[in-house]
């Protein structure tokens, strides 16, 4: 099978990532390689053994996946063209014929922590908890016999021969991750209407206002803000980064134009894609931010270069 024909993504198997991924059309005429990190599932893409990766970009409960951010950010450039939306809830998992009772020790990532610290304290208030790389190889830890436990998935259970003693588990109702499809930079595909642009920008220099200035080139244009995260450099205390989401494709006008400006104003710019909305919105243009009133506007303004306006 070409590498152009396989996904690498955040393993092991069993993983919400893997289980993001199979929800693409594609998956299934795909090989799927886990990998070990965000990073190595990558890397796999910019060296050519894989013509895609899926990695978690953002969870609703606890925000951004700095591995990812930076790994865009900062790593050979790479461009994303989708994005999956997974609702997450976890199981506990034990080796058959494991009690709640005998739940003594848990596991799983540090993430999954955060979404069940409730479920536990009135649940299982005296267990131990240890973090596992991610919550499949938690579930591989409770078979190997090394904890009683795991948060991860339930669909990660067979995989595992483990059984899930409790499901549905969560403390945030509706809690969601985002995940991308990574790959090589390339054209860009149509838009949808109901797209996403994603952007890294550097300030030029720090002083007041800096970021008021570039976030009003967004504002003045009609462009509406999804996330922004500041993100460190690592040249110093104080030097950030700004990962952003944006409604809109690159050909919008209003768009395009907004990263010309952010170009113009900024030390560097990364652009990262333009892809298909997971929950397929139709983006929001205000008043006077459509492209037919852009083309007016630049036809207005042709006409007054010529003494006809």
């Amino acid at each position: 099978m070409s590498s152009a024909s396989r996904y690498t993504y955040l393993g092991p198997e069993g993983t919400f990532t893997e289980a993001a991924l199979r929800t693409l059309p594609e998956a299934a005429t795909r090989e799927l390689v886990p990998m070990v990190s965000v990073p190595a599932a990558l890397d796999a893409v910019r060296n050519g053994s894989a013509g895609g990766a899926l990695v978690p970009i953002e969870n609703s409960v606890e925000g951004g996946i700095t591995a990812t951010l930076d790994e865009l950010a900062f790593g050979e450039p790479l461009m994303i063209y989708r994005e999956v939306l997974l609702p997450i809830a976890f199981a506990l998992l034990v080796r058959p014929g494991t009690a709640l009772a005998d739940v003594k020790t848990v596991t799983g990532h540090p993430a999954a922590q955060v979404q069940v610290r409730n479920w536990l304290a009135g649940n299982l208030p005296d267990a131990l908890w240890e973090s596992a790389a991610s919550n499949a190889d938690g579930a591989r830890l409770v078979q190997e016999g090394r904890f009683d436990g795991a948060f991860a998935g339930e669909f990660a259970a067979p995989t595992y021969g483990l059984e899930a003693l409790a499901t549905d588990i969560h403390d945030a109702q509706n809690a969601t991750t985002r995940f991308v499809l990574v790959g090589r930079p390339a054209r860009l595909a149509s838009p949808t209407g109901a797209d996403k642009t994603s952007a890294v920008f550097w300030l030029r220099d720090d002083h007041p206002g800096a970021l008021l200035d570039l976030l009003q080139e967004f504002a003045i244009r009609g462009v509406n803000l999804m996330r922004i995260e500041s993100r460190p450099t690592g040249q110093g205390l104080g030097q950030y980064c700004f990962s952003v989401d944006a409604e809109g494709h690159l050909t919008d006008r209003r768009v395009g134009e907004t990263l010309m400006g952010l170009r113009r104003r900024c030390l560097n710019v990364r652009f990262l894609g333009s892809y298909p909305r997971a929950d397929e919105v139709p983006a929001r243009v205000a008043r006077g931010a459509t492209d037919e009133e852009f083309t007016t506007a630049s036809d207005w303004l042709n006409r007054a270069l010529d003494g006809r306006a």
